[in-house]
């Protein structure tokens, strides 16, 4: 598992719990990647890869099914739930 070399940005709030439960539960980025595209999400690598390290925004509806398929509330994401 790669370690990330770059600090976190400021674009999100939810990149860095989306990177730590995706890898909780053992999931690949590219398997996240199938599973949003099931959920009619467009992401590439390189965009989940700075989504996670809160380079770029995430949109209302991105949320959610990443809660979905992370199996999570956007609340969680979001650092309002522990």
């Amino acid at each position: 598992m790669r370690v990330r070399k770059q600090l976190l940005g400021t674009r999100n709030i939810a990149g860095e719990r989306v990177e730590k439960r995706r890898k909780s539960i053992g999931m690949k980025q590219k398997d996240l990647l199938t599973q949003l595209q099931v959920r009619g999400i467009d992401l590439n690598a390189s965009g989940l890869s700075k989504l996670e390290g809160q380079l770029r925004s995430i949109n209302d509806y991105e949320l959610v099914a990443l809660a979905d398929v992370l199996g999570v509330s956007v609340n969680w994401l979001l650092g309002l739930e522990d």
